[in-house]
C-alpha cells in the first residue's frame, strides 16, 4: 500500500455520507476526478466538479496521509464499501482544472430557504427543457441572476448555473426520491456566503462555490 497516498474513514456513517456525494458526482460525470484535502486533524474536504462551472465539497471525518491529492473518484468510490484505508495510487493531480475556493474568509450575507432554490432550479429546469439543446441548457440561462442576496453592506448575485450544481448534487434534505420543492421543509435553509471573489452555498449536506466574475458590489455606506 503506497502509505503517503491513504484515505481511511473508519467512521461508517461518514463512510456513507462521502460514498452518496461520491455516486452523485460520478452520476454527473462518470470520469470524475475528487480533489481530497485534509482540513485540519479530524477532517478531510472532498471537492468535485459539477459541470456547471460550480464545485462542490463535502467534508468528513477521516484521516488522509498527504495534504492534498486528486484521484478517480470512481477508485475512492469502490474502496469505500471495504471499510479499510483506501489505497489511492497515483496522483491525478493534472485532471484538476483551477483554483479552490480560500478555506477561511467567508463572510455570511444571509439565508434562504432551501424550497426557494429548488423552485428555482425547477422553474430552470422547464426553460432549460424548452430552450435546450443536446448540449444542455443555454448558457444565457445558466448565467442568468435568478437570486440576489443582501446582508450588511455585502450583496451578491446567484446565477442558475450555482441553484443547479446544487440540486443536482442533492444537497438539500427531502422526503421521497428526489428533490421537489412541495417536498422540502419550510424551515430547511441554504446558508450563502462570499469572499470578495467567492460566492458559496452552504446546504445541510454540502455546499457548492462559484468564483464569482468581479468583486461583490457593496452598498453605499
Amino acid at each position: 500500500m503506497t502509505e503517503q497516498r491513504v484515505l481511511h474513514v473508519a467512521d461508517p456513517a461518514e463512510r456513507e455520507n462521502l460514498a452518496t456525494f461520491l455516486t452523485r458526482a460520478v452520476r454527473l460525470d462518470p470520469a470524475a476526478v475528487v480533489r481530497i484535502r485534509r482540513r485540519g486533524e479530524r477532517y478531510v474536504s472532498a471537492w468535485v466538479a459539477t459541470g456547471f462551472e460550480a464545485l462542490a465539497v463535502r467534508t468528513v471525518v477521516a484521516e488522509l496521509g498527504v495534504d492534498d491529492v486528486t484521484v478517480g473518484a470512481d477508485l475512492v468510490l469502490a474502496g469505500l464499501s471495504t471499510g479499510s484505508p483506501i489505497d489511492l495510487g497515483y496522483s491525478m493531480d493534472s485532471a484538476w482544472r483551477g483554483a479552490l475556493p480560500p478555506v477561511d474568509g467567508f463572510v455570511h450575507v444571509d439565508d434562504v430557504p432551501a424550497r426557494t432554490l429548488v423552485e428555482l432550479a425547477e422553474q430552470g429546469a422547464a426553460l432549460a427543457k424548452e430552450h435546450g439543446s443536446s448540449h444542455g441548457p443555454p448558457a444565457s440561462l445558466l448565467d442568468q441572476t435568478v437570486l440576489t442576496v443582501s446582508g450588511g453592506e455585502t450583496q451578491v448575485q446567484v446565477p442558475m448555473r450555482v441553484v443547479f450544481a446544487l440540486t443536482a448534487m442533492d444537497f438539500i434534505p427531502h422526503s421521497g426520491d428526489k428533490a421537489e420543492s412541495r417536498r422540502i421543509s419550510p424551515a430547511e435553509i441554504v446558508r450563502v456566503r462570499a469572499t470578495n471573489t467567492w460566492l458559496r452555498l452552504d446546504a445541510r449536506y454540502g455546499s457548492v462555490a462559484r468564483r464569482l466574475g468581479g468583486a461583490i458590489p457593496l452598498f453605499p455606506g
